[in-house]
């Protein structure tokens, strides 16, 4: 299967992007698919347009993370998508056939604007989006997209956007489906919803002395004020961190007991998620450092995917002008 996804660099890769994504991606790319994995600098303007000085920076950082996760370049296309620019013809040819109803009801759209409430988000582009997003998977034809449940809407409205051209102009375009993987969305160190303004976000690129720093301190189940008081695993953040990090059968069975009949406290619980945690973090750690020994390995593997990207979006183009009757 041929295989679609993206992550824009708004910020520095999260534990929340390695669970909720890049995981997902190796195990996608280490099953054989056909991936394609890019970072989408054009989508962190619809949000970020005021913002672009560490933009450059961001995209390079991002690419660092794919390729300290496991990423390969040899094994999948890792590109950038502002390099790309036939993600945009074909975004402004989709648009000649998207009615704004279609985009004025994509779930995200509202969401969005509430949570963002601080920033102007009445830009064209931020409504243009979910067709830019159709654009940057049908141009490479992807049959698969690793999304989590709130991109699902995007992608049944990708279906509906290459059913429609197909419908005007010809058999052209797969349906792409969205892959789904059964994977806990991580909250924050204080509970919330896991962000950069919350200040609640832990970087992927750490050392175990700073993870020691923010896991010990995390809020837990509200129940359980005292160590004596008993609590439910179910209530709390660390659960998530446990379940995301290869926590064992016979492991979680001592949480699950220690916290419900408060045999354990939570720093005891704590101990055991970061133990679990720095196994599999560390030799990402450990990559980082590889990466960075050579200077211009990044940007290589930047120009170099970003050449096989462009063979294969030129050639979706060309079949898509013929099919337009375009001039040119």
């Amino acid at each position: 299967m041929r295989i679609l996804s993206g992550i824009r660099p708004t910020g520095k890769p999260h534990i929340g992007n390695y669970v909720g994504a890049l995981k997902n991606w190796k195990k996608l790319q280490d099953e054989g698919h056909e991936c394609f994995y890019f970072v989408a600098d054009w989508h962190a303007l619809t949000t970020n347009y005021s913002e672009t000085s560490e933009l450059k920076k961001l995209t390079k950082d991002v690419v660092r993370s794919f390729l300290a996760c496991g990423l390969d370049p040899n094994k999948s296309v890792l590109f950038v998508q502002s390099a790309i620019k036939e993600h945009a013809e074909l975004a402004l040819l989709f648009s000649m056939i998207v009615p704004v109803s279609w985009l004025e009801r994509v779930p995200t759209y509202k969401e969005m604007k509430q949570e963002l409430s601080n920033k102007d988000l009445s830009n064209t582009g931020f409504l243009f989006y979910p067709v830019l997003q159709a654009a940057d998977i049908l141009i490479y034809l992807a049959e698969g997209v690793p999304v989590g449940q709130d991109q699902v809407y995007h992608i049944e409205l990708t279906r509906e956007i290459a059913r429609r051209f197909n419908y005007f102009y010809g058999e052209t375009f797969p349906e792409p489906q969205a892959l789904l993987s059964v994977v806990p969305k991580l909250p924050g160190t204080d509970g919330r919803k896991m962000s950069k303004s919350y200040g609640n976000i832990i970087p992927l690129e750490f050392d175990a002395v700073s993870l020691e720093k923010m896991i010990l301190p995390m809020v837990t189940d509200p129940a359980r004020k005292r160590r004596t008081d008993p609590g439910n695993p179910e209530n709390c953040p660390v659960w998530e961190y446990h379940k995301a990090f290869g926590i064992s059968e016979e492991e979680s069975q001592w949480v699950i007991e220690g916290c419900t009949q408060a045999k354990i406290g939570c720093v005891d619980c704590k101990r055991l998620l970061l133990k679990n945690m720095k196994r599999e973090l560390e030799p990402i750690w450990q990559r980082y450092a590889e990466i960075d020994k050579d200077p211009r390995y990044v940007d290589d593997v930047i120009y170099s995917g970003n050449e096989k990207a462009r063979e294969v979006a030129r050639k979706t183009m060309q079949i898509v002008r013929e099919r337009m009757n375009l001039l040119f």
